[in-house]
């Protein structure tokens, strides 16, 4: 009687474990694409907050300075104009993928010494999307990088100039005081933007206007936008709320290249990604 219980007791034969085995891989197979869905709203929804948060430090800065915006970007031309405008700009410092460059990876070395900081608790995390994972290999140690974030080059400029980068600008508005956004409306402006790791920079994302409402066919890109959310694009806006902007254009979204550069300068004739972005950058002077 000992032994036959034993026999009887005895576990699963291996033909039963590879059932087992199958039926857990069936399910894992079911619930991966749930999960992957479940994990991006739920960073898309983090995302929000962090542009939420920068875009109320954004608007609390114009408020307490006189209707004033922070630039977009420093105007570099001289180590004069340099000087006079990197303090009322939101972000100094260009990014890549140099360790020697402390604009990569310290946020000491640009982020905390933006007018924007006494506004954003103090919290490192809203300057980036929680789906960029690029680093920066410092010393044998990768390190995050500190931003993903660019600012509506329309929204101050280059220390309040157009850069003298020609007419796909310069007739455009250079906005510089929050009650400037009448023309296009706040609810419209966008303020922020995720960008590609493979295409962010200065602080400021430029969308060319070439061709703006008439001619399609003239469109150029000059930076490329985000694509973190499942091809779309984490975006806020003057009058504080933020969305997540759905690409439709393939051209609009080129494989990424990770630790480099894209080619993010290019002709994209009838893009409807770019008249997305156009009408939501500024408008004609």
């Amino acid at each position: 009687m000992k032994n036959a219980f034993r026999s009887a007791s005895a576990g699963f034969t291996l033909i039963e474990l590879l059932v087992v085995v199958g039926i857990i891989a069936i399910l894992a197979a079911m619930l991966l694409p749930t999960l992957t869905k479940a994990k991006q709203k739920a960073q898309g929804i983090y995302c929000m907050n962090n542009h939420r948060s920068l875009g109320l430090a954004w608007r609390m800065y114009s408020e307490d300075n006189q209707d004033q915006i922070v630039f977009a970007s420093e105007n570099p031309n001289t180590q004069a104009t340099y000087d006079a405008t990197a303090p009322f700009t939101w972000v100094t410092g260009t990014l890549d993928f140099n360790p020697n460059n402390r604009s990569n990876w310290d946020p000491n070395e640009n982020i905390t010494k933006s007018p924007l900081w006494p506004y954003c608790g103090k919290s490192l995390a809203i300057w980036k999307c929680p789906s960029d994972y690029s680093k920066v290999t410092v010393d044998g140690v990768a390190m995050p990088r500190v931003r993903s974030m660019s600012m509506n080059l329309y929204l101050g400029g280059w220390g309040g100039t157009d850069g003298n980068w020609g007419p796909q600008i310069s007739n455009f508005h250079i906005y510089r005081k929050f009650a400037d956004l009448n023309d296009i409306t706040p609810v419209k402006a966008f303020v922020f933007l995720d960008m590609r790791e493979d295409s962010i920079d200065m602080g400021n994302l430029c969308v060319n206007m070439s061709g703006y409402s008439s001619n399609p066919e003239s469109y150029v890109f000059w930076d490329l936008p985000g694509f973190y959310h499942n091809g779309s694009c984490g975006y806020s806006f003057a009058d504080g709320h933020s969305e997540i902007h759905k690409w439709r254009d393939a051209r609009t979204t080129p494989p990424l290249v990770p630790g480099g550069l894209v080619r993010d300068i290019f002709a994209s004739p009838n893009n409807p990604d770019i008249t997305w972005m156009q009408d939501h950058a500024t408008r004609p002077k």
